[in-house]
C-alpha cells in the first residue's frame, strides 16, 4: 500500500507545503515574506498574517505539481515547532482542520528533527549511527542520530544561536535582512585572517555565541571611533573574519564529537549549512578526518515542507503518531520528543 503524505510548515517566515509518496518528494512549494526586509528581522505578527494568505494557494500548488488530489492523501504531517507560535499556529490550524476534514491522520513534526532528515530526501543518504551538526537562525545542535526517529542532543547553544549572531552582526554592519547569506557573499572577496576574535570557552559539545556578538560590538565601536569609514573601507574582511570564527567553533567542537562517538557519517543541516564557507570547511574537515560527509541540497537547507514530509513518511509507517501532541510549541527539544 502506498504512502502519500502531505506536509505544512509554517514555523517562522516560509509558508511551505510539499507532497511525497513513499518517500519520493513529489512537489515542495516554497513562499517567502519580503516584508521583513525593512525591519532587519522577522516580525512574528507580520509573519503570521502572511502565513494566512499565503497556505491556501501555496497547498493548492503542491497537490498540482505532484498530480494528486486531496483525497489520494493517507496523512498530513505538520510542523508542530520549535518556531514563532503565531505562524505555527496557522499551519497546524489548516492541517487539522484537513485530516478531519479527509478523516485520514494527522502527525505533528519536530523541526530541528525535520532538519537532520532532510538527508534521506535524496542521494546519498547517511548510516545509523551519524553525527549531524543543525545550525539555524534559533538552534546550534550536535545530534547523535541512531535511527530515523531516534535521536539524541549531545551539544547545543547555551544562549544564542550561531545564525543569530551572522543576522546580528549584518545588522551591525548595516547590512539587510536576512544578513547570513549576504556576509556569506561579501566574505568571499575578504581575508579571514584579517581581523581575530574570541572563541568562547565552554564545556563538552556545548556552544555560545553571546559573547562573540558582544567582542564583535564592542570591535566595531572602538574602530568607527577612530575611523567613521571602518565599516565601508574593510566591509569584506570583516564579514570574512567573523564568519571565520563563527565556522571555526562550530567544526571544532563536531570534529571532537566526531573523536569521542568514534563515527565517521557526519553531516550538516539547517539554514546555515547554507553557508559556502562552512560547506567549503566541513567537506575539507572530512577529508582530512575520512569521514562520509553528508550536506542536504540548498533548497532543503533552509525551511521548507519536504523534510516535514519525511518525518511524516516515516512516523506513519511506524505508526508512531499515537497519542501525540498536536499543539503548537514556540521551544520543543528533541530530547523532549524522543
Amino acid at each position: 500500500m502506498s504512502v502519500t503524505i502531505l506536509a505544512i510548515e509554517s514555523s517562522c517566515d516560509e509558508t511551505s507545503c510539499a507532497v511525497m509518496r513513499d518517500g519520493v518528494l513529489l512537489s515542495n512549494v516554497i513562499a517567502g515574506q519580503e516584508v521583513h526586509q525593512q525591519y532587519g528581522g522577522v516580525i512574528p505578527e507580520l509573519a503570521s498574517r502572511a502565513h494566512q494568505l499565503n497556505i491556501v494557494p501555496v497547498v493548492d500548488l503542491a497537490l498540482k505539481q505532484a498530480g494528486f488530489e486531496r483525497t489520494d492523501l493517507s496523512a498530513i504531517s505538520f510542523t508542530e515547532g520549535p518556531g514563532l507560535i503565531g505562524a505555527l499556529l496557522v499551519g497546524s490550524s489548516f492541517a487539522k482542520g484537513l485530516a478531519l476534514a479527509l478523516n485520514i491522520p494527522l502527525i505533528s513534526v519536530n523541526h530541528m528533527q525535520a532538519h537532520v532528515l532532510a538527508h534521506f530526501i535524496d542521494e546519498p543518504k547517511p548510516s545509523f549511527p551519524f553525527l549531524c551538526l543543525t545550525v539555524s537562525g534559533g538552534h546550534t545542535q550536535i545530534v547523535l542520530v541512531k535511527d530515523y526517529l531516534k535521536m539524541e542532543v549531545i551539544g547545543e547553544t547555551n544562549d544564542d544561536a550561531a545564525g543569530e549572531a551572522f543576522d546580528k552582526t549584518a545588522k551591525l554592519l548595516g547590512l539587510l535582512y536576512p544578513g547570513g547569506p549576504m556576509i556569506d557573499s561579501l566574505a568571499k572577496t575578504g581575508n579571514p585572517n584579517r581581523f581575530k576574535f574570541p572563541e568562547p570557552k565552554v564545556g563538552a559539545y556545548d556552544f555560545s555565541f553571546s559573547g562573540l556578538k558582544t567582542s564583535i560590538l564592542y570591535f566595531l565601536r572602538s574602530e568607527t571611533k577612530k575611523n567613521e569609514n571602518f565599516v565601508n573601507e574593510n566591509l569584506n574582511d570583516i564579514c570574512a573574519s567573523v564568519q571565520s570564527r563563527i565556522v571555526s567553533i562550530l567544526l571544532a567542537k563536531l570534529e571532537k564529537a566526531t573523536i569521542e562517538f568514534a563515527i565517521k557519517d557526519v553531516g550538516i543541516a539547517g539554514g546555515v549549512s547554507a553557508n559556502s564557507f562552512l560547506r567549503n570547511q566541513f567537506e575539507e574537515l572530512g577529508k582530512k578526518n575520512n569521514w562520509r560527509v553528508f550536506i542536504p541540497k540548498f533548497e532543503f537547507c533552509t525551511d521548507n515542507a519536504a523534510m516535514i514530509a519525511m518525518v511524516g513518511h516515516y512516523k506513519f509507517i511506524k505508526s508512531d503518531f499515537e497519542n501525540q501532541s498536536v499543539i503548537p510549541k514556540a521551544r520543543l527539544s528533541i530530547n523532549e520528543t524522543f
